[in-house]
């Protein structure tokens, strides 16, 4: 079905509403009595009935308003005469035998005109006008403003801050961890602050400062930080907005950008999500590729072109820098990179102390061990997960937030809710617990695993069961024997399903899909295999009919078999791993497993007792 446009829906909207008021305005002047509201409106009579009043002596005033007469009798009454025009009133009743002592005994009244008819006239000739007006005024500022809107069409849509103050100030205090970061962006908050001191000297601050690193890890609070220790102008602006269907629009706004940031010099523009403006230029099927480039163009021009901008600063933002285009990232432009990474567990522990300021805490908080519970987990996620514990607080109605609530709401954030109300029968209970028992069992006695800190059979999100492990240390680099132990943890479950029921369920498949793309990745990107320090497979950075960064294969068929042999070999060789565990502790994987269907999840201590039972 066909959508109606909301312009012409809102035009329709306000027509009928128009139309609606004046056929209200119609009825209601048709059921006005005039003669009741107008209090001059009196019995109309003739020239020879007046004269007839007066001789009887029943008028007591008479007001003259031109050719209009209006007798006003002593029973309170008033009668309206026509008199003829060009004559006066006396010469007028004179024609009809009035009795003149009579009427020297009234009193005249002359008056140059007469009101009677201003209501009448205002309410149906001024007030349709009036509306009128109203109308077409509404429509007009309708239309201008859609005209205005044309205009500043290709205005750039940055928002500026010219001084951060109160809560909204964000500095480096506020900023846990990133140590190294914060000191290469202190040079630029220096030059911000006193130019000057720089310029004296012949020193070029840096044109654009490049934020990369992972989503969440506080890209933007570091350009944050940076405008609220400088004091400047600050100019935000996300690069999606750059881009219209129009052709011109997006370079146009890059140089308004920059024109209004002349102004306000020394100042600060921030530029987020960079990548959608500044993607590797080229031949693309997109239609919108060329206004893409044209803008990509314009700000290469604006940072390093014919004319110097020596006292702005362009601070970018980006997860995707592998897609830039090279013109970006030359010096002149991008020419200083601020690679941010995930946190460790000291900046994760610094992290959660500034989250959790101002909230009710209670005293069995240990924020070391929520750190070393969170490996991987970016700032966001960390400030994620003590909301879902504060929410998880006020919803159970406690009065501070517990380590209860902090360690279930990481488990809420890594793999939803618990569904406890869901049903399932003691068959899949007793193949969920061995499947998890099987991963634990496999990931305590293989090398170089983590050690497992809880497991479940309760349902969460799409698993049915999960077993958490946790590194009791930081670890960024592995060898390959490291990647094989995890892919026999992986395959620790499909197999003790294996072993006890001599086939397998569905519940191994994501196992199974983790467990053979790590194995392709040993072989293929990090040169662990027998081909030797030989990487396979190239990421496009086009983008042709919607799919992005497609592998393209740069490998013969024949190398293609030898890949696929030893991505098996590598999964073989773990499951054997994972298999001999099993064999061999078949009797602690029965007793974690009965435990398990008993109470449906162990924690770390519960579960290393049964294994040195």
């Amino acid at each position: 079905m066909k959508k109606r446009n909301p312009f012409l829906k809102g035009l329709l909207k306000n027509i009928f509403f128009v139309v609606f008021i004046f056929i209200s305005l119609w009825a209601l002047l048709g059921l006005i009595d005039f003669d009741y509201l107008n209090k001059n409106k009196v019995a109309e009579a003739s020239i020879p009935k007046l004269v007839q009043y007066i001789n009887d002596g029943e008028v007591s005033k008479i007001e003259v308003y031109k050719n209009n007469v209006i007798a006003y009798l002593k029973d309170d009454s008033k009668l309206e005469i026509k008199k003829e025009p060009g004559i006066t009133l006396t010469e007028n009743l004179s024609y009809f035998n009035i009795d003149e002592l009579k009427l020297q005994e009234i009193g005249f009244t002359y008056k140059e005109d007469n009101s009677e008819w201003l209501l009448p006239f205002l309410l149906m000739v001024v007030l349709p006008f009036i509306l009128l007006a109203v109308f077409f005024l509404f429509f007009f500022k309708k239309s201008k403003g859609s005209i205005t809107q044309s205009f500043d069409f290709t205005k750039s849509k940055a928002k500026m801050f010219s001084k951060i103050s109160g809560d909204k100030k964000v500095t480096f205090d506020n900023v846990a961890g990133l140590k190294e970061e914060k000191e290469e962006l202190t040079e630029i908050v220096d030059f911000l602050r006193q130019p000057q001191k720089y310029l004296k000297m012949g020193a070029k601050i840096p044109k654009g400062v490049l934020l990369v690193g992972p989503a969440g890890c506080g890209k933007t609070l570091l350009a944050r930080a940076v405008a609220g220790e400088s004091n400047v102008p600050f100019f935000y602006v996300s690069g999606s907005s750059f881009i219209e269907l129009f052709v011109g629009v997006g370079s146009s706004r890059v140089r308004n950008l920059f024109e209004t940031a002349k102004k306000q010099q020394p100042c600060l523009i921030f530029i987020d999500e960079l990548d959608s403006i500044g993607k590797v230029r080229g031949v693309s099927m997109s239609g919108g590729n060329e206004e893409r480039e044209q803008t990509l163009n314009q700000l290469l021009t604006e940072m390093d072109g014919f004319e110097k901008n020596d006292k702005i600063i362009v601070l970018g933002a980006t997860n995707r820098v592998d897609v830039l285009d090279p013109a970006l990232l030359r010096p002149g432009r991008f020419d200083r990179k601020v690679v941010i990474n995930l946190p460790d567990i000291k900046e994760r522990e610094e992290i959660l102390e500034i989250h959790v300021k101002g909230k009710p805490l209670n005293e069995d908080i240990n924020l070391r061990e929520v750190a070393e519970r969170t490996p991987g987990f970016s700032g966001a996620d960390l400030e994620n997960i003590i909301n879902e514990a504060a929410i998880l607080t006020a919803k159970n109605e406690e009065k501070s937030i517990s380590q209860k609530n902090i360690l279930e709401s990481i488990e809420k954030v890594l793999l939803g809710p618990e569904k406890k109300s869901r049903i399932i029968g003691a068959e899949e209970k007793e193949i969920a617990a061995y499947h998890e028992a099987g991963h634990a069992i496999v990931a305590s006695f293989v090398p170089n695993s983590e050690p497992v800190r809880k497991i479940s059979i309760i349902s969460r999100g799409l698993a049915a069961g999960y077993t958490l492990q946790v590194p009791e240390k930081e670890r960024r680099l592995k060898r390959k024997s490291d990647f094989v132990s995890d892919i026999a943890v992986l395959l620790g479950g499909y197999l003790s399903e294996k072993i006890i029921y001599g086939e397998v369920s569905s519940g191994a498949s994501d196992d199974l899909k983790r467990a053979s793309n790590l194995a392709r990745k040993i072989v293929k990107e990090l040169g662990m295999a027998s081909f030797g320090p030989i990487v396979f497979g190239e990421k496009n950075t086009e983008t042709f009919l919607g799919y992005e960064g497609v592998e393209s294969k740069n490998y013969s068929e024949e190398t293609a078999i030898k890949i696929d042999n030893e991505v098996k070999s590598i999964i073989l060789e773990a499951e054997e791993k994972a298999k001999q565990i099993l064999i061999k502790y078949k009797e602690v994987l029965e007793r974690v497993t009965k435990e398990l269907i008993t109470k449906e999840t162990l924690e770390r201590e519960e579960y290393e007792k049964l294994l040195n039972a």
